[in-house]
């Protein structure tokens, strides 16, 4: 049997949703198989419970943050969090010290705890010394001398990085000689670190460079690459500093007015640092990506290009022409995160366009999810987790199935009205309401796998108001309709011009509600953000039904005996309507429609 030619274009949009709701589930049903889905959508904090940190800020001495800085730090959680991807996650402050850091679910991945614990605090801080990062035992010294009782001791250093900026290349050299008193070989410190033993004598000197110029603890440093800020108590913390011992510098204190004892990231190395010459504060951009060839092809170098603020390439610029003058490792400008240095490239050509390269060992996705931290911000304060805990829901089990309860009294009221009102065409509402919902759900699960969408409360009242929000449309367009049938049309033309008509106002009416569920998703955070997010994403979803289920079923039906015919049960019955009384006119082309009562297709549906 022929298809009806009127009937062909509303098949084919049935087609296609069927087949887009088919892919969907095919792709949920995959994921969970092969993947790390799960079947049902995953629930929020309030709904099922998750991980709590308790984030205590460390700060130098016995002081105390502020209010300011905890509410900086607040912010910056919350927009590391939000990148992440985890919904209806809560930051919130307590007693004016500590951040509390509720995250849903019950495992928190350690990728996602870093970016939450880590101040990301990008500093860069000249090198005033550097060692081996694991201490080895000390052998036997000799000291060898004149009847003056002074000795002789040398240590070296190997200094290596890849340049920055414009500089690029590796260096390796020795640390300066340093000749003192009663000093014994093989200690491990660099020369700077050799300390005289007795009484100074005019020319007991300790040489740094081959000129012999003298630096001793007891001056004031004049710069931050000045030997001079390597005092008794630094040169005992660099000594006894191991970073083969796990967490060792997880204690630091980072103050970026003194010099820093620390390790290398990867723990190799050991440095001894001068105060800060640039702070992560003055970073204006950061990308990260694959260091481009001379000819400017990508290379597998992973980069992470900084660009300054004015006042940052300033003092950038002033370091590195001070610096590139001097001797091993002191031309080397350490890039630390977090107290521990990622990278330390020695200056060839002072740097004075405000743009670094920071280079080192990490992967790609490593420099994207550092660069994105630094483009946030670093936390004004560096914090050490104090207590992990798993929380129970807030509302738990009970207060989800009230709501699927209040969903569901929703449904039947909407399905009562449709059918009081409309009749049979309201069953049609009743189908695009079940559609919907199937490809909300869906949607909702797989959000859940790809993005860490969490359903909470919130999100559950979000999708209840989408019911009325679905069942509108319908209204609008239903009413169209019946509107031409009163104006004496036959129903297919109704069905045709009431949807020409009534897409305009669906279509004002859908932008309208998503455009306040945008401005809400962006103004608001935690909970509320569940709600703008599943009221933006069911009009999305209403907008879909409308378009590609509700109307070309009506056009379907329209074909029908029963409600072609206007059946009194139909919901289109002119005579129910008060449709006026057809008369002959005028249907363009020379063409004149009579009035439906005058004759009928064969499958029964008006001409």
């Amino acid at each position: 049997m022929a298809i009806n030619p009127y009937n062909r274009k509303p098949l084919k949009v049935l087609a296609a949703l069927a087949a887009t709701t088919l892919a969907l589930y095919g792709l949920l049903f995959a994921v969970t198989t092969w993947g790390t889905a799960q079947w049902s959508p995953k629930l929020g904090l309030d709904l099922d419970g998750g991980t709590q940190l308790v984030l205590k800020p460390v700060l130098a001495g016995a002081s105390k943050p502020t209010n300011e800085q905890l509410t900086q730090a607040r912010d910056i959680i919350v927009q590391r969090v939000d990148a992440n991807g985890v919904a209806g996650a809560e930051v919130t402050t307590r007693n004016g010290e500590d951040i509390v850091v509720s995250v849903p679910g019950k495992s928190l991945d350690k990728t996602i705890e870093d970016s939450i614990r880590k101040s990301s605090q990008m500093r860069f801080r000249p090198v005033l010394a550097q060692s081996a990062g694991t201490n080895q035992p000390v052998p036997t010294g000799t000291s060898t001398g004149t009847a003056t009782g002074t000795a002789t001791g040398t240590a070296t250093g190997t200094a290596t990085g890849t340049a920055t900026g414009t500089a690029t290349g590796t260096a390796t050299g020795t640390a300066p000689k340093a000749t003192g008193s009663a000093t014994t070989a093989g200690s491990g410190l660099p020369g700077a670190f050799v300390k005289s033993t007795t009484e100074p004598t005019p020319s007991g000197t300790a040489t740094t460079t081959p000129s012999g110029t003298a630096t001793t603890s007891s001056a004031k440093p004049t710069d931050s690459s000045d030997l001079a800020w390597i005092t008794d108590d630094v040169s005992k913390a660099f000594e006894a500093l191991d970073c083969s011992v796990p967490g060792v510098t997880d204690t630091i204190v980072d103050d970026p007015k003194k010099p820093l004892v620390t390790c290398s990231d990867d723990g190799a190395t050991k440095y001894v640092l001068g105060p800060v010459v640039v702070d992560g504060t003055q970073i204006k951009d950061a990308a990260a990506g694959y260091r481009p060839l001379s000819n400017g092809q990508p290379s597998s170098t992973v980069e992470i290009s900084l660009t300054f603020k004015s006042e940052g390439t300033k003092a950038y610029g002033e370091a590195s022409r001070r610096m590139v003058s001097l001797e091993s490792p002191r031309n080397e400008m350490a890039a630390t995160l977090d107290s521990r240095v990622i990278v330390a490239p020695y200056f060839e050509a002072a740097i004075l366009d405000g743009r670094a390269s920071i280079t080192g060992s990490f992967t790609i996705q490593e420099a994207r999810d550092l660069a994105s931290q630094l483009k946030f911000g670093a936390l004004p304060l560096s914090f050490t987790l104090q207590t992990r805990d798993q929380i129970s829901p807030t509302l738990g089990s009970e207060q989800l199935q009230m709501g699927l309860v209040a969903g569901i009294i929703g449904f039947i009221l909407v399905f009562g009205y449709s059918l009081a009102q409309y009749r049979a065409l309201g069953l049609v509402t009743v189908l695009s309401i079940v559609i919907a919902s199937l490809l909300t759900y869906v949607a909702i699960a797989l959000l859940g796998w790809s993005h860490n969408f969490r359903l909470d409360m919130a999100g559950v009242t979000g999708l209840i108001v989408a019911i009325g929000v679905t069942a509108d449309s319908f209204i609008v367009y239903f009413e169209r309709i019946r509107d031409e049938v009163r104006e004496g049309r036959p129903l297919r033309a109704a069905v045709d011009t009431g949807w020409r008509r009534a897409r305009r106002t669906i279509l004002a009416a859908d932008g309208v509600n998503f455009l306040a569920a945008f401005v809400l998703y962006l103004l608001a955070s935690s909970n509320v953000r569940g709600f703008a997010f599943t009221l933006g994403l069911t009009t999305l979803i209403d907008l879909l039904i409308v378009v590609m289920f509700t109307h070309p079923l009506v056009a379907l039906l329209a074909s029908t005996k029963f409600f072609g015919g206007g059946h009194r049960w139909s919901g289109l019955d002119p005579e129910r309507l008060g449709a006026k009384a057809q008369k002959p006119r005028y249907a363009g082309r020379g063409r004149v429609a009579m009035p439906t009562t005058a004759r009928t297709a064969s499958d029964g549906s008006a001409l």
